[in-house]
């Protein structure tokens, strides 16, 4: 069923404000995918805050101009799916490379991130980014490691003098 000029229009609102606020996208070819396994797919995205939505490559270049995806126009070709990561950068990317490796008709094509669009074998790259919890912790880690380093460093000559009249007086003691 043909959508009419009205429903385009919304469509394409709502892909543009969901591009705006997106921090990656993936588009993806999704030729042979049975409905249940799409379906599958959605549901999966939805559990992690990703968009995604199948839509007509002149719609969705129309959507995504004005955004940082607008790179992502000259790789809109063919029947795809584009999945825009809305907490997480590397949530799209981790999700349609494990979908892959199950489904082998679902064929990455394009990334993109930071106005700067990758191909398809960036997808590991997308995906082994850190998810927030683990940039903190990795974050909190650098900034404690000096203080650390610090702290030893200071306690050090006090420890020394301790194990040496600790082995004085054992060497007595015998």
């Amino acid at each position: 069923m043909a959508l009419r000029l009205e429903d385009k229009k919304v469509l394409v609102a709502e892909v543009n404000e969901v591009a705006k606020r997106a921090l990656s996208a993936v588009a993806a070819e999704y030729r042979g995918l049975s409905a249940g396994k799409f379906d599958i797919l959605r549901k999966k995205a939805r559990e992690q805050g990703i968009y995604l939505h199948v839509i007509k490559n002149t719609l969705a270049s129309k959507a995504v101009e004005g955004t940082e995806f607008e790179c992502l126009q000259s790789a809109l070709v063919g029947p795809l799916v584009l999945g825009f990561s809305l907490e997480d950068p590397g949530a799209v990317g981790r999700l349609m490379k494990d979908f892959a490796k199950e489904n082998d008709k679902l064929v990455v094509k394009a990334i993109a991130v930071g106005g700067t669009l990758y191909g398809a074998k960036d997808i590991d790259r997308l995906a082994s980014l850190p998810t927030k919890d683990q940039a903190i912790s990795i974050l909190m880690g650098t900034m404690k490691a000096p203080v650390e380093k610090f702290v030893r460093t200071l306690i050090e000559p006090t420890a020394m003098i301790v194990r040496t009249v600790k082995a004085v007086a054992d060497k007595q003691g015998s």
